[in-house]
């Protein structure tokens, strides 16, 4: 239920222009303006934001926002407030970040009476907005509004006002080297105070559509009003120079993850690339899915390659979660993971093609016992790889949080060989078991042997097989085009009852496998 002061910030801000507000008000205003999509009222409050920091996730509480047009307009009509404030911090030097009350003193610049206009006498106020915090928002933000304007990825946006901000900052400048003709350089820079500008705090989610305008907005802006600092960087489809440069580019304090999907590198691509990652001492977290890496055949070339990433990856001291998923592995898991100097954390080796080789060095490794999130699909368990997955997760016990196991072919006597296992994990918070072949039965017992582990929150579970119409790989049907929907609806209703009257409400049992918010290795 909402709070009578945010019931009250909703009627203020259905009213435009806003009246003079205290700075305490303007949290909840802009919380209130968000989620009514008033773009609007959000750039009015920019203008004269009374804090350094705006951050979009703290004021709107972590709400799982739906982001529809209107909403993704919301955000652009942000980004367009600071690049207005930034321009009149260009035009009118000396007035950023500063309240003024009442009648300027005689030794401030006089402020044009053009920029009074709105506020009552005796009170005007400059934005004082240093950092904008943009993290953690989806990027999809693409498509036309309902008034039928056409907006991009988040990415291109913010490039956009940067690149934007940077030109009308050459503008003044020539403007001023006229104005200042025949001056020395020094009392020229001493006439001309520079804005301290605004740092924006992104995830960046790279395309090869908006490669080129972005490239160009992280080196124009690295020393201009708008800076772009990256936390979590993601490229997909784009060439390993594309990256090299983009990498060089970023601001290297920020950084914590570098996805990098779909560009086909191989281990040529990975050599070129990895060397550019020391340079980010706060990097975590690395994702190198689907790079066409596949070693199940070794070579000269392959070996030399393998080498050489694994020093790479040995050179990433702060290195804790890593992604090889779709990379061919097969036997030579130690070779890749050797040089690493602590322990990983999250190792997701999805389709990897491990064989028990390669099970059973992660289970002698001191990556083991550190494990938090551990993913295994694709891989078929129901053959030689069964009781090396048994060793790894007695080993992984004590600290797993997080195991995938989708798509690996695991029958019911599996599941009842590996639950003593599973519950011996007690800290266990999330449990992926979508698209393997397990009847009803399994599943009740997995779900009253499981209630007992107090962390628990989620388990996503396969479609029972005995709810099948007909088989799903045999006509080439999704799983959700041959299941009974009659028998699944009554399935859902017996496992909420069966967790309401064990207590358990607050865990959830799904049977879909995207969607579910909170499983990523920053949030463990």
């Amino acid at each position: 239920m909402d709070s009578l002061l945010f019931l009250c910030a909703r009627c203020i801000v259905a009213q435009r222009p806003l009246r003079a507000l205290p700075a305490s008000l303007y949290p909840v205003l802009f919380k209130a303006a968000f989620l009514d999509r008033k773009p609007l009222v959000l750039q009015d409050l920019v203008a004269t934001w009374p804090f350094p920091v705006l951050n979009f996730q703290q004021l709107v509480e972590h709400r799982e926002l739906l982001w529809d047009d209107d909403w993704n307009l919301c955000v652009q009509a942000v980004i367009q407030a600071v690049v207005a404030q930034l321009k009149l911090e260009l035009e009118e030097p000396g007035h950023h970040f500063r309240w003024v009350l009442g009648i300027p003193a005689r030794s401030q610049p006089p402020i044009p009476p053009s920029l009074l206009v709105g506020f009552p006498d005796g009170l005007f106020c400059f934005s004082s907005l240093r950092v904008l915090d943009v993290t953690g928002l989806s990027d999809s933000v693409c498509g036309r509004t309902r008034g039928g304007l056409k907006i991009g990825s988040r990415a291109n946006l913010l490039a956009k006002a940067c690149l934007e901000v940077s030109k009308h900052q050459r503008k003044f400048q020539r403007r001023g080297s006229k104005q200042r003709k025949g001056r020395s350089r020094a009392a020229t820079a001493a006439a001309t105070p520079q804005p301290p500008g605004v740092d924006i705090h992104t995830d960046l989610v790279v395309k090869r559509r908006f490669y080129g305008i972005l490239r160009d907005a992280l080196q124009a802006g690295a020393a201009g009003p708008l800076r772009l600092k990256c936390r979590e960087f993601q490229a997909k489809y784009i060439s390993a120079s594309e990256i090299v440069t983009l990498l060089e580019s970023l601001d290297p304090s920020c950084v914590r993850r570098v996805d990098l999907r779909f560009s086909n590198l191989g281990l040529s691509g990975l050599s070129v690339i990895l060397p550019r990652l020391s340079r980010f001492p706060e990097l975590r977290s690395l994702k190198l899915r689907c790079n066409d890496v596949d070693v199940r055949r070794p070579t000269p070339e392959s070996a030399v390659g393998i080498r050489c990433v694994a020093g790479q990856l040995g050179m990433l001291p702060g290195l804790r979660e890593l992604n090889l998923g779709f990379s061919r592995l097969s036997g030579n898991l130690s070779q890749i993971l050797c040089d690493l100097q602590a322990p990983l954390e999250s190792l997701e080796l999805e389709s990897c093609s491990l064989i028990s080789a390669d099970l059973a060095f992660l289970s002698q490794s001191f990556h083991a016992p550190a494990l938090k999130r551990l993913d295994l699909s694709g891989h078929d368990f129901s053959q030689g790889l069964f009781e090396p997955l048994q060793l790894l997760l007695e080993e992984t016990s004590a600290s797993l949080l997080h195991l995938i196991l989708m798509e690996c072919r695991m029958a019911d006597s599996h599941l009842e060989a590996l639950l003593p296992t599973l519950r011996r994990c007690s800290r266990l918070r999330f449990l992926g078991l979508y698209g393997n072949s397990l009847s009803m039965a399994a599943l009740k017992d997995l779900l009253q042997k499981t209630l007992e582990l107090p962390d628990l929150h989620l388990v996503v579970y396969p479609y029972p097989r005995d709810f099948y119409n007909r088989e799903p790989s045999r006509f080439g049907c999704s799983f959700e085009a041959v299941v009974d929907e009659e028998l699944l609806a009554a399935d859902i209703a017996e496992i909420s009852q069966l967790l309401e009257n064990s207590g358990r409400t607050d865990l959830v049992w799904s049977y879909k496998p995207y969607g579910h918010g909170g499983l990523d290795y920053f949030s463990l």
